[in-house]
């Protein structure tokens, strides 16, 4: 029996480019607001104005938008021009049609595995851009199961990989957010593999967990089929060497 029978996958800077466009937006957002502040600073109360609304916006370019035109308002203390309001509101839109561009070893890596697992798609954020991303992208038809969740967490995986697959224990989170697909899936007693991008929102940083037996790092999806094989292998192995039922391998026999 594979050990593994479901892999679920993060979308953004997992699958495609995503951080690199947010990080534009933000540049073109301090040389709005050049007049009033420091580019540094701006940034700064903008990722605090981030974290507040994190909890009525959630994830996405939606929040993303709301929070530059509150940070305007606080930096300029009210006194943000209209024209500069319409230009958040321009650069949020830009930002909602940025281009789909796939990142390295991802479509053959999918396609290698179709069929061989079952493959569910698991991301956040806002579910219209989240569906044109995907569409865009021409990944869709890779997946058994899209799901845009509002946050990932341990009880997330639980619940996803209970209801479409065999269980948390014998699926595997594929992603590059350290907080969002790979500590809560370790918690959910899921495999996960961590794919480093070069630029990961600076909320989405914590500590490896490299002492968890299920944690895995590789540098790109490239790598992921030679894990699996790992892991099939050393589970074949386990169940060769595991003593019959009935029988024990304690010195006491109990």
């Amino acid at each position: 029996m594979r050990p593994i029978t479901a892999i679920g996958f993060d979308a953004d800077d997992t699958l495609w480019q995503n951080e690199q466009y947010y990080r534009l937006t933000e540049a073109h957002f301090q040389t709005l607001l050049g007049d009033f502040a420091e580019g540094w600073h701006i940034s700064e109360r903008l990722l605090e104005a981030e974290k507040r609304n994190l909890a009525q916006y959630g994830f996405g370019i939606k929040g993303f938008t709301l929070s530059m035109i509150e940070t305007a308002i606080e930096i300029t203390e009210g006194k943000v021009p209209v024209n500069t309001i319409s230009e958040i509101l321009d650069i949020g839109r830009d930002l909602l049609r940025h281009p789909v561009e796939t990142l390295p070893h991802v479509e053959e890596t999918l396609a290698a595995l179709n069929g061989e697992y079952l493959l569910v798609l698991i991301t956040k954020g806002d579910l219209f851009d989240q569906e044109r991303k995907l569409a865009q992208s021409g990944l869709g038809d890779y997946f058994d199961a899209i799901e845009i969740v509002s946050d990932k967490n341990a009880t997330t995986y639980r619940r996803i990989f209970s209801k479409l697959a065999d269980g948390p224990e014998r699926a595997m989170m594929v992603g590059n957010s350290l907080k969002s697909d790979i500590v809560p899936a370790i918690a959910a007693g899921s495999y996960a593999v961590f794919v480093p991008h070069q630029l990961t929102w600076v909320l989405e940083h914590v500590e490896k967990p490299e002492a968890a037996p299920r944690f895995r790092q590789i540098q790109n999806l490239g790598d992921l089929q030679q894990v699996l094989t790992e892991i099939t292998d050393a589970g074949t192995s386990a169940a060769i060497h595991r003593p019959p039922a009935g029988k024990s391998n304690r010195r006491d026999g109990r």
